[in-house]
């Protein structure tokens, strides 16, 4: 019997529910990230307030710290955490190719440097399946490899393929009934390869299937080429995953193009950062426009913070660097983001999505595009400097 059931779909647009040990997921969802057990500055509670039902946790920087042993003593990742809801976890394949100083791959695994202390590791597909079972996660990801988005499309083909046969690895390893494990699709920006990755994959019964190795620097359009080129090919009946997106405009687009799943820390990383998510755009909540606003950062939000303070607090808060400015921007990016899933669905569910989303695009004004690829560039730089760090 499957796990998700398709409800309605409107265009391409897609609202169903995906059944986990832990709650019924209505999607299309967006999934906020607690890599280390944690989403950044809140507790259990006030993620539950968000009506968020599935969080992402991350098995790369849990492995190192706490250690999977610890947390599996402990009972588990969702008594550790003290949180009730679904739980996917990332194999942790692109922070290993990403963070580790000197990762080598070959057929059997992956050794990789932590970044934490520059220790040395091997993991296999196996392995990774075996943590994440130690975990108990509702969702565990199979161990893939990631291209660079520069790659020679050999190097991508070879990721491509290995990325396959640590697949059929993860499906034979994996024990835990209770556990969906998840596919990884690669390919690069081939067309063809992306085709024939989802192809293969989708040939193998998996519970889901997620896209990977997209929004990693790339030009937008670039990414929703291979988006919408490669979801056609996945099986109508099961979960799609786009990893790594979480800008409101990559959730509409991403919606549009028949993804169910979505997870990114951009909504509270920004948050941290005094970016405030509207449906007229972002705002920078520190500028003096704001200095004696007594409404709230957007005046028809459920959130708490919106409930309950002014932006010209929230803005005081951040200039003054008090550690609660952190705690209100974050719950209000992730409230906004849950509400923005929550209209989405029950556009698709009236039929009256593409409405929805005109709608949404005739209000929202988006960040411009080369200021976004600046920021990412200065995001892989620093990772480059962690890296180079332990050399």
């Amino acid at each position: 019997m499957s796990n998700f059931k398709l409800i309605s779909t409107n265009d391409g647009a897609r609202a169903g529910e995906l059944s986990t040990s832990h709650a019924v997921i209505p999607t299309p969802v967006f999934m906020p990230v607690g890599s280390q057990a944690t989403v950044k500055t809140l507790t259990p509670d006030e993620i539950k307030a968000l009506y968020a039902p599935i969080i992402l946790s991350n098995t790369y920087h849990l492995y190192l710290r706490p250690s999977i042993e610890v947390i599996e003593k402990l009972g588990g990742l969702h008594r550790f955490m003290n949180w009730n809801g679904a739980i996917l976890t990332d194999s942790g394949g692109y922070q290993i190719f990403s963070l580790s100083a000197l990762s080598k791959v070959n057929d059997e695994g992956v050794t990789f440097c932590s970044h934490i202390d520059g220790s040395s590791h091997f993991i296999t597909p196996e392995k990774t399946v075996a943590l994440q079972e130690g975990l108990g996660s509702d969702i565990a990801m199979v161990l893939d490899e990631p291209s660079p988005v520069n790659a020679p499309i050999e190097k991508v083909f070879d990721a491509m393929e290995r990325t396959h046969r640590w697949a059929e690895r993860c499906l034979a390893a994996h024990n835990r009934k209770e556990q969906q494990l998840f596919a990884i699709v690669q390919g690069g920006f081939d067309g063809d390869l992306r085709r024939k990755s989802a192809e293969f994959l989708g040939a193998m019964g998996f519970p889901g299937y997620a896209l990977g190795g997209l929004s990693l620097g790339e030009p937008k359009a670039l990414t929703w080429d291979i988006v919408r080129h490669t979801t056609q090919y996945l099986p109508h009946n099961k979960p799609r995953y786009l990893m790594g997106v979480g800008s409101p405009e990559d959730l509409i687009e991403a919606v549009n193009m028949g993804v169910d799943m979505m997870d990114c820390v951009l909504p509270t990383r920004v948050a941290r950062n005094g970016a405030l998510f509207t449906r007229k755009g972002r705002i920078n909540i520190d500028n003096a426009v704001f200095r004696e606003q007594s409404k709230p950062v957007e005046e028809d939000c459920d959130c708490f913070t919106c409930q309950n303070f002014s932006a010209a607090y929230v803005r005081h808060l951040f200039v003054a660097r008090e550690l609660l400015a952190y705690r209100l921007a974050t719950i209000h990016n992730l409230r906004f983001m849950m509400r923005l899933m929550k209209d989405v669905r029950e556009s698709i569910i009236a039929q009256t999505f593409a409405v929805f989303r005109e709608s949404f695009w005739d209000n929202y004004q988006t960040t411009d595009e080369e200021v976004r690829l600046s920021q990412k560039q200065k995001w892989v730089e620093a990772n480059l400097t962690k890296k180079n760090r332990l050399q």
